[in-house]
């Protein structure tokens, strides 16, 4: 026998052999019910909306929406509850948990099951949209979460993994919650192609979790973007942060974080784009910080960490620190304010360049300061400390800056 049809029989004898489909009409019967007749690998098909408050899903279906379904849950608590393995929801708006201070109810909660499939649902006016406890192999991906707009202490997270591994989070669409997506000792996963918006407070929010990436999300107009703390071996690439502006706000917090990758990045329109606190061995390469307030916020307590060939231009300050000890690394990255020469043509400014300015830290130790932003005065005196630096720590400057962006 051909391999081939040696591995069609084995995949036809791997499916359930009486796995059924049910048909589940709105106001015809109740849900509930429906899930408790069925058997493990059946699919029900919900038409129309029900609203029979919370529904438990305690055995490996699929269960798929055609288009308008709706699961309503009135505002009672929780929407839908999953306690097994391999259930899928997909095609379905879920809405109306009741928001709690002493619960986290969810639209979709998912605890102690593997491998749930939660796929091109909208989730709306829920407290948590979709929450995942103990879980292994999640899906999550094309979902709409639109949150409520109350005050924070009303707003749970829209994607929420707590004590997780090996999830996938992937184009999702999340706004108007507390975080947008909240990881907490998750490991071995991946966030990819999100949108993060409007969230009041961060658009993604790492906290202890480890060998985590994640790659093209967007944050945007969130009240800060992203803050990974407490965490090691994390991947950040190809992401963007866009205007998380206020008082304190940043693109990127880096918090005690150890070995971790930020490259091709972008950071443009924020209070701060990049924030480095306590953290060891972090690389960043290929960045762009553009229009930023600070480019980068690199603390004295950073070690290790190295900042090669990234591109900084019009941001008021490109770097600013709070110490006098600097045990890392800037070379070779694109200043905009370099006006250095080049004999020798290597593409390398032939003086160092110091990247942090009187004013900046200036500014770092007396905040008010910042009224006398782009005076006269001021301009003269960065200068001043560039040429001729006192204040400066010795080691922070680009003893190779380019000459030219590397990003064209």
């Amino acid at each position: 026998m051909a391999p081939r049809s040696i591995l069609c029989l084995l995949v036809l004898w791997s499916l359930p052999a009486f796995a059924r489909v049910h048909l589940h009409r709105g106001g015809e019967g109740t849900l509930a019910a429906l899930v408790a007749r069925a058997a493990a690998g059946d699919t029900i098909v919900l038409d129309g909306v029900v609203n029979e408050g919370t529904v438990l899903i305690d055995r490996s279906l699929c269960l798929l929406g055609r288009p308008g379904a709706v699961i309503d849950g009135g505002g009672a608590g929780e929407v839908v509850v999953i306690t097994a393995p391999d259930v899928t929801l997909q095609g379905l708006t879920i809405r109306g948990t009741r928001i709690s201070s002493l619960h986290d109810n969810a639209g979709i909660k998912v605890n102690g099951a593997a491998r749930p499939i939660l796929r091109a649902n909208r989730l709306e006016d829920c407290f948590f949209a979709i929450y995942l406890s103990g879980v292994r192999g999640a899906v999550v991906e094309g979902n709409v979460v639109q949150g409520m707009v109350v005050g924070e202490g009303q707003m749970g997270n829209g994607i929420h993994l707590w004590k997780c591994s090996e999830a996938t989070i992937r184009r999702n669409s999340v706004r108007d919650h507390r975080d947008g997506i909240y990881f907490e000792f998750v490991t071995d996963s991946r966030i990819e192609d999100n949108l993060c918006r409007g969230n009041v407070r961060y658009g993604l929010h790492f906290m202890f979790s480890h060998r985590d990436t994640y790659a093209r999300n967007v944050f945007l107009d969130n009240g800060a973007g992203v803050a990974v703390m407490f965490s090691h071996h994390i991947g950040m690439t190809g992401n963007r942060f866009l205007h998380n502006r206020g008082a304190s706000a940043y693109g990127l917090l880096l918090k005690e974080i150890n070995d971790g990758e930020l490259k091709d990045n972008t950071f443009m329109d924020n209070t701060t784009g990049l924030l480095v606190d306590g953290c060891n061995r972090i690389r960043a390469e290929g960045n762009t910080f553009r229009t930023n307030g600070w480019a980068l916020r690199l603390f004295a307590n950073a070690t290790g960490c190295s900042f090669t060939g990234n591109t900084f231009s019009g941001n008021t300050f490109d770097v600013s620190t709070n110490g006098d000890l600097m045990l890392n690394t800037i070379v070779a990255n694109y200043w905009d304010r370099h006006l250095g020469y080049d004999l020798d043509r290597d593409g390398h400014g032939d003086v160092p360049y110091r990247p942090v300015g009187f004013f900046a830290l200036l500014v770092e130790r007396v905040p008010y300061a910042i009224v006398f932003s782009r005076s006269l005065f001021v301009t003269l005196l960065d200068r001043a400390e560039r040429v001729i630096p006192s204040l400066s720590p010795a080691a922070l400057k680009d003893d190779r800056p380019l000459m030219r962006p590397p990003h064209g």
